[in-house]
């Protein structure tokens, strides 16, 4: 008999993780998998597969999960997706896979990106994604990935399967891109993301990292004096936004990214024992709507702060961010400061914050983006006593690059401009990722580096 209502992810109590950085979603175990995995339908006409960015066999990979063939489970997973056990994770299948499910019409879609997660945990604990170096004749052409996140990750996969020299450019002194530094350890572990880069390394993927291109090599340098036949750019959009008003510049003003960095990658919740400090104030205002805005109020309230607020200036139903996170937040304890606005950011005479002064908003016509636009409501300003703001109102492509490629094709937002393949104007350069779209998913970043595979590919053979 079909189980109408999907299974549940077992999750750590909200007053016991509040408190520490471990994994809040707990995964399936086998039998819940199982059972998950025989609600599919097994649609002769799949539309999940259509949702998928990178076009994964589900309900081949969900069949095999039914069967209990976890071995066959990740292979099926594994032809499409080099990140199966991050994208379960941190990909929003609801409005991707999950989104198309026919289940999910008059009830409940499958689990699809909980019995991704539970496949790839499954695999990597029983050494079931052991990977070869990849069986192929070695075509003897190299190519140089900037960026090693999510899209230049899955380039380097691609590629290496078909016989090239890979070598990934990395800025920091680690690989794995908004992965390791933007994404807390609460919702995808480090060591999980080290796995998978792990598995590129045995397929033969070289990584240099504290490789800052731009200033270490040029785009020209790459292929005229160290010999790269072929560049892809997939440095992200890690430049953040601030919102311009008075006060930005005090202490205790963090972008999010740099604070969620010093969190994340720098381990500054173990500090002293960790090198690099953070300020954990009191009362936290964390400006912005988004799931970078979830990471940052959700980890202020870990680091100990005792009232974290989200102050988003349009309503609950306009919320940019995963309503999965927002529900995490609200359960951990953060507070929902709706329909409000920053205009100033108020300091002591040592130059600490102490409040943020906002303006209430209300909601007219719908703007481009389809979301009501916000106005503000004349004589309503006044001030939330805080003393630390962290900005999480987006970031952009950082300019290092195209400032020293002046020849490289930009838009107005600073973004590589690339056809649908990665193709920039520029010959054997590629670009794909948040660096030619501005932010979006991970699984789209990595659709972008598997296309851009492909097209590198036909360059390089004069297809």
């Amino acid at each position: 008999m079909l189980k109408v209502n999907r299974h549940p992810m077992p999750e750590q109590p909200a007053d016991v993780r509040r408190h520490n950085f471990e994994e809040v979603a707990l995964g399936y175990g086998e039998d819940t998998a199982v059972e998950e995995a025989q609600r599919c339908l097994n649609c002769p006409k799949p539309r999940c597969v259509a949702g998928c960015p990178v076009n994964i066999y589900i309900p081949k990979f969900i069949h095999a999960v039914a069967e209990r063939d976890f071995a066959s489970a990740i292979r099926i997973i594994k032809e499409k997706s080099s990140l199966p056990a991050v994208c379960g994770r941190v990909c929003p299948q609801e409005k991707q896979c999950e989104g198309r499910c026919v289940l999910g019409i008059k009830g409940e879609p499958v689990a699809i990106g909980r019995l991704e997660r539970f496949v790839a945990d499954y695999a990597r604990e029983h050494g079931l994604d052991a990977v070869e170096g990849p069986q192929v004749e070695k075509k003897g052409r190299h190519i140089a990935i900037i960026g090693s996140g999510p899209t230049g990750l899955a380039c380097a996969g691609s590629l290496a399967q078909k016989g090239y020299d890979v070598t990934i450019f990395e800025a920091f002194h680690v690989a794995g891109g908004v992965l390791m530094y933007g994404i807390p350890q609460f919702r995808l572990p480090k060591e999980i993301v080290q796995h998978e880069i792990d598995g590129l390394k045995k397929m033969g993927v070289k990584i240099r990292t504290n490789m800052v291109i731009g200033r270490t090599f040029t785009i020209g340098e790459l292929m005229k004096e160290e010999g790269y036949d072929a560049v892809y750019i997939g440095t992200g959009a890690g430049l953040p936004h601030f919102m311009h008003i008075d006060g930005e510049d005090l202490n205790g003003v963090y972008a999010a990214n740099e604070f969620l960095t010093r969190v994340n990658l720098m381990k500054a919740y173990t500090f002293p024992k960790a090198a690099t400090p953070v300020y954990a104030g009191k009362k936290v205002a964390v400006v912005g709507g988004g799931n970078v805005a979830m990471d940052a109020a959700r980890t202020a309230l870990r680091l100990g702060s005792e009232t974290v607020y989200i102050v988003y200036r349009r309503g609950e139903d306009e919320l940019p961010a995963r309503k999965e996170e927002v529900a995490h937040a609200k359960a951990e304890g953060v507070q929902f400061y709706l329909l409000n606005n920053p205009v100033r950011i108020l300091g002591n005479e040592d130059g600490w914050v102490t409040g943020l002064e906002c303006v209430k908003m209300e909601l007219g016509e719908p703007d481009a983006s389809g979301r009501r636009s916000p106005k503000p409501v004349e004589g309503s300003n006044h001030v939330l006593p805080v003393d630390e703001v962290v900005m999480a109102i987006g970031q952009g492509a950082n300019p290092l690059i195209s400032d020293t490629t002046p020849e490289l094709e930009i838009n107005r937002r600073g973004n590589i401009v690339a056809d649908e393949n990665g193709a920039t104007n520029m010959p054997g350069v590629f670009a794909g990722g948040d660096i030619v779209t501005g932010a979006a998913t991970v699984i789209s970043a990595m659709g972008a580096g598997k296309r851009a595979a492909e097209a590198i590919d036909a360059y390089l053979t004069g297809r």
